[in-house]
């Protein structure tokens, strides 16, 4: 598994290099000390979003890019890549396409509607402050 700083780092390290400039030219335009940008670029140090952001306006790299370029490389890195959140066909969910057709429908679609159930209380008969919401 890698490393978020690592792939980062390596990321920065490619686009300076396909620029062809030095990490003291990088460095000194993204007003960053030369030994940091050094191990940003190593994966040594974890960079916060405002150095990101200095360090791609120096490489003339959208951060969004960069970022884009990190998760693939981090996907890229990592073959056995499960979503944390199954797919909605899994649970019962309808795909899009079947989602659409029942909307295109005259009728427009009934909203859910949430009911409050019995509020929970104490032996004392005074509300326990928990609410049951049924859909």
């Amino acid at each position: 598994m890698t490393l978020l700083r690592t792939q980062l780092g390596t990321t920065l390290r490619g686009h300076r290099l396909r620029q062809r400039r030095t990490l003291r030219d990088v460095s000194g335009a993204a007003r960053v000390s030369l030994g940091y940008l050094s191990e940003v670029e190593r994966g040594q140090k974890e960079a916060s979003s405002e150095l990101l952001a200095s360090i791609c306006d120096a490489l003339d790299v959208e951060l969004a890019d960069l970022l884009a370029e990190v998760s693939q490389g981090l996907r890229g890195d990592d073959v056995r890549v499960r979503p944390l959140v199954p797919a909605p066909e899994a649970v019962g969910v309808p795909a899009v396409e079947e989602t659409a057709a029942a909307a295109s429908d005259e009728q427009p679609a009934a909203e859910p509607a949430l009911a409050l159930v019995g509020a929970p209380t104490r032996a004392s008969g005074r509300p326990t402050g928990a609410v049951s919401l049924a859909a």
